[in-house]
């Protein structure tokens, strides 16, 4: 078993509580694809040592809300709002998307990902089997989530093919390469949803005690219409079909009420937070500080690079360091420590993987490492505050997995980068002629 030595290097260690502790001089021993010691003196015995040349070491990044083949889609329909955005902009081009572009738009999202510090990510798409297989190859982290849609009130979960998709790719893929890959049910969204068919899909993943992922009350104008349709909230709507059984991903959450975040909590649900779609997109802001205070599991989220347009994890932390304050006129309403937690052991806690999001003897091995070389990380006073609020993803000089280098200074270690662009080039041309 590799007995590996992270040296020359700066750390931030979960300290026990729910924050982080800066170790200057670092030693990270990992054994196969566990961190097994964690000190400022070097660990005796035999290691095999990897000098990081003074980087800073912080837990891997964990995107709990993107669809990652939409890198295809990148800025496509910029300027309009959501409702608009979908069915004018973003539909009509997915309608053409044929697996290879899935394939394809999937392993660019890998690359930009390791690239910026990403290890795992949830996923909300289709054609995800491509993206299983992509993770196989690449070592990354995924939960995959094909979402249904149904707008017949009568139609079944038997009837439903997206439903069918769903339930084949859990039965399939679930807890595959050693739980890298991981399956949740999902449902698109109340908006695009009926009530039978829901419910009916619900009892499926309760079934096989599967986790759930949906988009909730990401606008005013949903959240009204759930409510003059239905008498009630998508929060109540969702509760009262069985959705919130299960463990709940629930991304967006920007206009939950106070009824609803009562209901989040006492079911375990997890909102998570996409500030730059949500900017974008003129959707509004998260109720971010209420969301913690409220004790829930707010993670984080770039969405998918149609409404983004990135999926660079460092921007969504500086981003929602610094608007809820802004927006609070108080700078200590949201900590760096907060942001860090939410990109972090946060999003392993919604994924359901409760051996990684920090670094802690016992965690498994996924580390990113950031150069602190650069002109505009020098000084740095508080290397947490830095890491949020100064470096860019950019900045990430490796990227780490299950104690396996994917990415390191600009070389993919595990994707053939030259054949993925010119796999996109292609599907760009089918889709776009």
């Amino acid at each position: 078993m590799q007995r590996l030595l992270l040296k020359n290097c700066a750390a931030l260690i979960d300290d026990g509580a729910n924050g982080y502790t800066h170790l200057p001089d670092a030693f990270i021993g990992i054994e196969g694809d566990t961190i097994v010691s964690i000190g400022a003196e070097r660990p005796a015995g035999d290691w095999t040592e990897k000098d990081l040349g003074g980087a800073l070491l912080i837990p891997g990044l964990i995107n709990g809300h993107t669809h990652a083949a939409m890198t295809l889609l990148r800025g496509l329909g910029s300027g309009l709002p959501l409702d608009r955005w979908l069915n004018e902009a973003i539909f009509p081009v997915e309608d053409r998307m044929i697996r290879a572009d899935m394939a394809a738009g999937n392993a660019l999202a890998q690359m930009e990902m390791l690239r910026t510090g990403t290890t795992s990510y949830s996923d909300m798409y289709y054609f995800l089997d491509t993206e299983a297989e992509l993770c196989q190859k690449s070592g990354m982290k995924v939960n995959l989530a094909r979402p249904i849609v149904g707008f017949d009130p009568n139609e079944t979960a038997a009837q439903s093919e997206r439903a069918r998709e769903s339930i084949e790719l859990f039965d399939t893929w679930h807890g595959k390469e050693n739980d890298r890959i991981r399956v949740d049910f999902s449902i698109h969204a109340e908006y695009t949803n009926q009530e039978r068919l829901v419910g009916e899909y619900a009892e499926i993943g309760k079934a096989r005690g599967a986790r759930m992922h949906l988009h909730l009350s990401e606008t005013v104008k949903e959240h009204a219409a759930c409510k003059q349709k239905y008498g009630k909230t998508p929060t109540e709507w969702f509760r009262d079909l069985g959705v919130l059984d299960l463990p709940t991903t629930a991304a967006h959450c920007v206009t939950v009420e106070d009824g609803d975040i009562a209901i989040l909590k006492a079911y375990g649900v997890s909102p998570v937070h996409n500030p730059s779609s949500n900017l974008k997109l003129g959707s509004g802001f998260m109720r971010l500080k209420t969301l913690l205070d409220a004790g829930l599991n707010v993670g984080l989220g770039t969405d998918g690079t149609a409404s983004n347009d990135n999926l660079n994890m460092f921007e969504e932390m500086h981003l929602a360091a610094l608007i809820h304050n802004g927006y609070a006129a108080d700078p200590t309403a949201i900590r760096a420590a907060d942001v860090l937690n939410m990109a972090t052991r946060n999003g392993a806690a919604l994924q359901g993987r409760p051996d990684t999001g920090s670094l802690a003897v016992g965690k498994k091995a996924d580390i990113v490492a950031v150069n602190l070389h650069a002109p505009h990380l020098i000084p740095s006073f508080d290397p947490l505050a830095t890491l949020i609020y100064a470096a860019q993803g950019s900045d990430v000089c490796m990227t780490m997995v299950d104690g396996k280098v994917l990415y390191e200074n600009g070389e993919y270690k595990t994707i053939d980068a030259e054949r993925v662009l010119y796999d996109v080039h292609a599907a760009l041309k089918r889709m776009y002629r």
